[in-house]
Parts: structure tokens; C-alpha cells; sequence
């Protein structure tokens, strides 16, 4: 799918990969709906990016994602692409999963895109056709200890979208899931984590004699990003 002139939905748009990402649309020409909790930054955001408008939100919300589809369509009149974006980790061993906390990155995780896809996608029924591109994680597709978890979450967006794909591509309706793998974001210092795992990282014991994994920055994970709009395919990974 073309870029320019395109009316792009990005959520977690205030810092990470959301932040990267809404940059580097923004350059190739997209006009954006920038949603983030965080108002303040979204509303220096929508100053630095020509054609944006920030609209805060909390994906946990089902009324905030109501709001967020209808302000977009009211402003720009059509939505082309939906970037589910927005998420937190959870970290931890199984039999230490706070259910609570669990719920609450489920609501994030799966529900709040859910939602959203739900919301759009009479809208871009209506209008012909458009893109729902998820943000997952290569660790859907492994088995780590102490991310089960978090890795659960993004098994069931994956099961969600790609079934979604199959079944919207009549509505010309893509969808698609892209899997970043550890990104330089703030994102493992925002994630849940259990008591005794507050001062290591998923798979430290395990991998002490390993060497360190390669690390791509938002900025990678961003263009990356770009190439599957692009290119619509179903899957893509770092």
C-alpha cells in the first residue's frame, strides 16, 4: 500500500516504536491520528508533524477507542491504516503470574486492539478497503522462560489477526502482524514484573554464558515497519 496522503492510526505513538515509526510516516508524506496516553507529548508530537492530530488515549478503554476511530474519521473522513501498536510486557516465571496484572496486559495487549479492529473496520468496509497492521513479538513464535506470560498475549493477537486476514480479504481489508524482536526502547522498564525478577532481564540465569543478542533500535524496527505496509505482506520479522 502507497504511503502518501494516506490517513494513518498509530497508537503508542508517544515514545518507542510508535514514536519512531509516526516520524518516518510523517516523512513519507502519511497524515496521521496519534494516540498515546500521555497528552502532553502527544500534543508536541502533533506540533513537530505536519497533517497529525493527537488524540489521547488509553487502550485499556473501550470507550477511549470508540472516541479515538470516530474523532479520526470526523477530522480526516477516512482511516487507510490502523497500527495497533501499544503494549506492555510482563516478566516473570509461570507459576508467579500475578492474574490481575495478567488481565491488565491482556486488556492492552489483545482487547484494546481487538477493539479498535472492531471499531475500524465497518469504516474501512465502507470505504473500499484499507490495512490493519499489529504489533506482535518474536517471542510468539519461541518459548523463553519467564515470558510466558507476555508471549501469550502476543500468541493470541497473532491468532486473532492472521484469522482476521483470512476472513476481511473480501472487504479488500488487509492484515498483518509484525514480529520486532528486542528493540532500544523503554519498553522492559514499563513492563510488570515479579518480585524477584525486578533487577534482571527475561533469561539472564539462563543465557549468562551466551552472548548478548543483537539489539535493533526503534528507528530500525520503524523502517521495517514501513516495508510491510508497503508491501502487505502477512507476516514480518526483524
Amino acid at each position: 500500500m502507497e504511503i502518501a496522503n494516506k490517513i494513518i492510526v498509530i497508537t503508542g505513538a508517544s515514545q518507542g516504536i510508535g514514536l519512531a515509526t509516526a516520524k518516518l510516516l510523517a516523512e513519507r508524506g502519511a497524515k496521521l491520528v496519534l494516540a498515546a496516553r500521555s497528552a502532553s507529548t502527544l500534543k508536541n508530537l502533533e506540533k513537530e508533524l505536519p497533517d497529525s492530530i493527537a488524540v489521547p488515549t488509553d487502550m485499556r478503554d473501550p470507550v477511549a477507542i470508540a472516541n479515538l476511530i470516530e474523532t479520526a474519521v470526523g477530522h480526516f473522513g477516512r482511516i487507510d491504516i490502523l497500527v495497533n501498536n501499544a503494549g506492555q510486557g510482563m516478566y516473570g516465571p509461570f507459576e508467579s503470574i500475578d492474574i490481575e496484572k495478567y488481565k491488565s496486559i491482556m486488556e492492552l495487549n489483545v482487547y484494546g486492539p481487538l477493539r479498535a479492529m472492531q471499531a475500524v473496520i465497518p469504516q474501512m468496509r465502507g470505504q473500499g478497503g484499507g490495512m490493519i497492521l499489529n504489533i506482535s513479538s518474536r517471542v510468539s513464535k519461541n518459548y523463553f522462560p519467564n515470558l510466558s506470560a507476555y508471549a501469550s498475549t502476543k500468541y493470541a493477537l497473532n491468532a486473532l489477526s492472521l484469522t482476521a486476514r483470512q476472513e476481511l480479504q473480501k472487504d479488500n481489508i488487509i492484515v498483518s502482524v509484525m514480529h520486532p524482536k528486542m528493540t532500544a526502547t523503554n519498553f522492559g522498564k514499563n513492563a510488570f514484573r515479579t518480585q524477584e525478577f525486578q533487577n534482571q532481564r527475561p533469561g539472564d540465569a539462563q543465557n549468562a554464558n551466551r552472548p548478548c543478542p543483537e539489539v535493533d533500535t526503534a528507528e530500525q524496527v520503524a523502517e521495517k515497519i514501513i516495508e510491510q505496509i508497503e508491501s502487505e505482506t502477512s507476516e514480518m520479522e526483524m
